[in-house]
């Protein structure tokens, strides 16, 4: 497992399938894994934009306020800005790690059950990350490749128990305490993207 993705290539869709919600994750893991460089900000900007009449108009909406946000950014004041975030000095102003937002259990009961999973699907978190397994873009990352496994019912049965478990109840807090941060300006876009992407998740993964 490494959110240390950087994908060279999007297909904003207007439903999205597999292909295009692995790219999804992977844009996310690597978003919220650390400040994007101009290459990235440079593909994000370069997508092709999506019709607002297609069936998922607030994630249309969405990817394309996120492209124009990136033609306009340039790499180090996002970088600066995921920093002053997502980093901080001593303590970052908005927690990144899922369990955080998962109150119902202490986080060490979560980050064991979630190692344990990853263990048990032949993943870990990679030499050079050194994040824990709960951070959002590992836990994007683990979708990725959850996705890449295929669309049979076991595999889909995988994605759907991995995200009810660790990213549909995290992601509405995370996602919305970026888009209040004074200091959030890409960074905003991001989560809203972010934040549309996982609603349309959460209701296709519903039907498993």
């Amino acid at each position: 497992m490494s959110a240390a993705l950087t994908p060279l290539k999007f297909q904003p869709p207007e439903v999205p399938e597999d292909g295009a919600r692995a790219g999804y994750y992977a844009l996310l893991a690597r978003l919220f894994y650390s400040g994007p460089d101009a290459a990235l900000l440079a593909t994000i900007g370069g997508a092709d934009e999506v019709a607002i009449g297609a069936e998922q108009s607030a994630l249309a909406d969405a990817w394309n306020k996120l492209a124009a946000a990136a033609r306009m950014m340039e790499a180090e004041a996002a970088r600066l800005e995921y920093d002053e975030i997502l980093v901080g000095t001593g303590k970052a102003e908005v927690t990144p790690y899922a369990s955080y937002y998962l109150a119902d259990t202490g986080r060490e009961k979560i980050l064991a059950r979630l190692r344990g999973e990853l263990a048990g699907w032949g993943l870990a978190r990679s030499g050079g990350a050194h994040e824990p397994e709960d951070h959002m873009a590992g836990l994007f990352d683990v979708m990725r490749h959850l996705i890449s496994l295929g669309s049979e019912d076991a595999a889909l049965q995988m994605q759907q128990g991995f995200f009810d478990r660790y990213i549909a109840r995290s992601y509405p807090g995370f996602c919305g305490a970026i888009s209040k941060s004074e200091k959030a300006n890409f960074y905003k876009h991001v989560a809203h993207f972010a934040e549309s992407f996982l609603l349309v998740e959460t209701e296709a993964l519903k039907v498993f």
